[in-house]
Parts: structure tokens; C-alpha cells; sequence
């Protein structure tokens, strides 16, 4: 329930945001009598994506924290703690990034996450389910993992990507939804019942159609964070990280973090065009494909 009240409120602040900001800029009305005004409309549909995609990637951390609970640790409690915090700042200082804020949140499942604004202001989250079935050279690879993610600014490149898909999204819903409207129900003044019905349809296929870039990107920026994992953390414990994640099966994190943890869900055929992460197999294949190479 806490979940679904945060994300209604959260969506609803971005919502208004937007819109004072488009009213501010006087391009809110994209529809007249003539028609679809295409260069509001254009704006309009870029503020709204983007806008829509960086406001969240902004409160990232703070949706990410509330949504599993993670507790920020600022002065370690236990030696795990400790051995957390010295871990991550050694790899964040090997990646030539800022020290990351640190996070547990508590949880029977073996997963973490990063996220962040930027890659010097991230985030790294494991849950105590990770800390407690790991060993210390597992974890430390899936730190390298995170910590890889933040240094190869994947969270802000997944925004971009996130914030162009929208923005077509939004622009040829309405398109479509305006020639519908006009060519096929011959709506002659305004905008009729048709234009806002086909509007939602566009936006859903197209929706459907263009998630499947977002999680192609996903499953490519697994295997450069998989490798840098095994460059700060040795190549051997990441394939050794990646097989006991194979083993135990984790629960997917909530929706807004799925595609920045370090494990994914499973599939074949259509499905698999929607995974944020490629199948483990393939992730240890291709380290030890790498790891074949360097040997040559």
C-alpha cells in the first residue's frame, strides 16, 4: 500500500510540475480549431519526456530508498557494515568516481542496486539477504557490479533513452489520434471523441513497441557492468557471484529499480524482448569469453 500511495503522489507531482512549466512557456495548447500544432506539439512532448524522465532519475534515490526500505549507512554498526562501506569506497576510487551513499535495506532476497543523478552522486543498495548467502568475494564482485553502473553513468544514459522514447511516443499517439479523428470519423471543428479514444491506444501499443529499446539497452549495459564487476573484483568471483544468483532465484525488485539491480528475471521468445537483464548463462559466457581471449 505504502508503494502505491508513493508512486500516485509521485507521479502527481511530476504531473503538475510539467504543466506549470508548459503553461509557463505558453506551448500547453498543442490543439486548435485548425488542428495539431506541430512545433507545440513537439515541445510539448519532449518537456513531458524528458522532463518526466529526469524529475524521476532526480528523486531516484530517495524513491529507491522508500520503496525497499534502505537504511543509509553513516556510521557503521557491524563489522559487515564496516567491510560494506571500505569495499565501496576502495572500487569507487578504482572507477575514478565520488564515494557513492551506501544503503541495506532488509530483505530474504539476494539482490542490490545503484542509482543516482549522476555518477558522482549515486547510490549503492544490497539487502541483508545478499550480505547473509554470499561470500565475501561474491558480494564483493556484485559491489563491483553497482559501482560499475554508476561509473559508466548508466542511470542518466537510461533517462536519456527513457526521455527520446517518450517524447516519440507522445508526439505520434497524437498524431495518429488527430488523423484518425480527422480522416476516418471526418471531425470537421475541434477534436472528437476519437482523437482521445485512438490517443490512448497510439500510446499504448507504441508504448509496448518502444519499451522493447529501453530493454535492449538494459541487457547491453549488463554485460559492461558484468565486466567491469570482474575487473574491480576479479573475473573468476563475478562468474562465482553470477552462478550462486543463478542458483537461488531472486525476487525482482520493484519496477522503477529492476533494470539497476544486479539480477534479472527470466524467459524465452517474446518475453525475453521485455527482461531488463540477459539470462545469467549468457552473462558467465560472456565473461568467460573475455576471460578465453585474454589467455590468447
Amino acid at each position: 500500500m505504502k508503494r502505491v500511495v508513493l508512486f500516485l503522489a509521485t507521479n502527481l507531482a511530476i504531473v503538475l510540475v510539467l504543466s506549470i512549466t508548459l503553461r509557463l512557456l505558453g506551448v500547453e495548447p498543442y490543439l486548435n480549431e485548425n488542428g495539431l500544432n506541430l512545433s507545440a506539439l513537439l515541445i510539448f512532448a519532449a518537456i513531458m519526456g524528458f522532463g518526466g524522465a529526469f524529475i524521476s532519475l532526480a528523486i531516484s534515490k530517495w524513491m529507491a530508498k522508500k520503496s525497499v526500505g534502505a537504511q543509509a549507512i553513516t556510521d557503521p554498526r557491524t563489522p559487515s557494515e564496516l567491510w560494506l562501506l571500505q569495499t565501496v569506497a576502495r572500487q569507487a576510487q578504482a572507477a575514478g568516481i565520488k564515494m557513492p551513499e551506501v544503503a541495506i535495506y532488509d530483505s530474504p532476497d539476494v539482490n542490490a542496486f545503484a542509482t543516482g543523478m549522476s555518477k558522482n552522486s549515486s547510490l549503492i543498495a544490497v539487502s541483508t539477504g545478499l550480505l547473509q548467502s554470499m561470500a565475501r568475494e561474491e558480494a564483493e564482485a556484485v559491489l563491483g557490479h553497482e559501482v560499475s553502473h554508476a561509473a559508466n553513468g548508466d542511470m542518466v544514459t537510461m533517462a536519456l533513452i527513457q526521455g527520446v522514447v517518450n517524447t516519440f511516443v507522445m508526439f505520434f499517439s497524437r498524431v495518429i489520434g488527430h488523423l484518425v479523428d480527422k480522416v476516418v470519423f471526418k471531425t470537421e471543428r475541434g477534436q472528437g471523441p476519437a482523437f482521445f479514444v485512438t490517443l490512448i491506444i497510439a500510446e499504448l501499443v507504441l508504448g509496448f513497441l518502444a519499451s522493447m529499446i529501453v530493454m535492449a539497452f538494459s541487457r547491453r549495459r549488463e554485460f559492461r557492468a558484468d565486466a567491469g564487476g570482474a575487473s574491480l573484483a576479479g573475473r573468476q568471483n563475478m562468474i562465482a557471484a553470477l552462478r550462486r544468483l543463478g542458483n537461488l532465484h531472486p525476487a525482482p525488485l520493484p519496477d522503477k529499480m529492476a533494470a539497476f539491480g544486479i539480477a534479472g528475471g527470466t524467459g524465452g521468445a517474446l518475453k525475453r524482448l521485455f527482461m531488463t537483464h540477459p539470462p545469467i548463462e549468457e552473462r558467465i559466457a560472456a565473461l568467460e569469453a573475455a576471460n578465453a581471449g585474454v589467455r590468447r
